[in-house]
């Protein structure tokens, strides 16, 4: 049996975590993590500086679009969790080449080798924003598609080719959608990290329109137990909504943000909405519930201990704030 297991984007936010918590409590006797991240702007080295020495842990620099290095890799492995992408909506909106390639394409090379490598379970990270937006109630895992940004389009293509896969070829393929993850090493151009770490150094915090935009919130490490829970118990061929059940506007959040800090609320700077922005996101999680997974970390004591860690961690953070992550979120 293949002891491996290929993370793809484990140098970002989202797959930096969840490597962390395999290796430090989920990891199977035996099996190895393999990280194949490209490092653009937002996959950071730092994020996974301390463990780069454990051996159950491997790094390699590469492109998921790499047929031949990612058949190379694909090789030595069970189990391929895709958390590589392309994220941002506002550099999306701006050019949306590389979402197209990297969250499509990308997929699409990671898929046609675990076809050809039978793979035991292949994890594909997407997104509640493939939905669009919802004034009112709840999308579950059967609402359409109807995406309005090209970040979330490109997502919106992957999840339905990664299903395909499943229907025509019955690889073994579960697609993951989770609300806004938040948390520590989250690369400071969303709005969290970005308002934490501008109120930190007395810069305005650029709110979008009325900051009346809702989202719900699930802190990253319950998303990372999720994951590990739908890889174990999951089915294949399913979707599986992964929601925290923490609604909040931007404009209260980003109050909550300063009064943490112990700053005035005159450092919110309202600004000019972005194209399609979607009014409210908010998940269906019951789907997940019923197999027994729900989220461990209460809103407000996890967003205390995110704040807290970026006011610890000036030397993470402070090194990418020279980049345009500051008119970002």
């Amino acid at each position: 049996m293949k002891r491996s297991m290929l993370v793809t984007g484990g140098a970002g936010f989202i797959g930096s975590n969840f490597i962390r918590y395999m290796l430090a409590r989920a990891l199977p006797a035996g099996v190895k993590i393999i990280n194949l991240d490209k490092l653009t702007y937002s996959g950071n080295p730092d994020n996974l500086k301390d463990i780069e020495k454990n051996p159950g842990y491997t790094f390699v620099k590469g492109d998921i679009c790499d047929k031949k290095l990612v058949s190379k890799l694909v090789k030595k492995c069970g189990i391929i969790i895709n958390f590589a992408a392309e994220s941002h909506v506002d550099r999306s909106i701006k050019d949306a080449t590389a979402f197209v390639k990297t969250n499509v394409i990308g997929t699409q090379v990671l898929l046609d080798a675990a076809k050809k490598n039978n793979i035991r379970r292949f994890i594909h990270i997407s997104t509640d924003e493939v939905y669009g937006s919802i004034s009112k109630g709840y999308f579950s895992e059967e609402s359409p598609l109807m995406p309005n940004s090209p970040y979330a389009a490109s997502k919106a293509a992957a999840d339905v080719l990664a299903r395909s896969y499943f229907v025509t070829y019955k690889l073994p393929v579960i697609i993951v959608r989770s609300s806004n993850n938040f948390g520590p090493f989250q690369y400071p151009e969303k709005i969290i990290p970005l308002f934490v770490t501008n109120a930190l150094r007395s810069q305005k915090l650029p709110l979008y329109a009325d900051g009346t935009n809702v989202r719900e919130w699930l802190y990253v490490m319950d998303n990372c137990e999720a994951i590990n829970f739908v890889l174990k118990r999951g089915k294949p061929g399913e979707i599986y909504n992964i929601a925290g059940g923490s609604e909040m506007k931007n404009i209260d959040l980003t109050k909550k943000i300063l009064d943490l800090l112990g700053r005035k609320h005159r450092l919110i700077k309202f600004v000019k909405d972005r194209p399609g922005h979607d009014r409210r996101y908010a998940l269906n999680s019951g789907k997940l519930r019923r197999l027994g997974w729900k989220p461990k970390r209460k809103f407000e004591d996890a967003l205390k201990e995110t704040v807290l860690w970026y006011k610890n961690n000036t030397g993470w953070w402070q090194k990418l704030k020279g980049n345009p992550c500051e008119k970002f979120w």
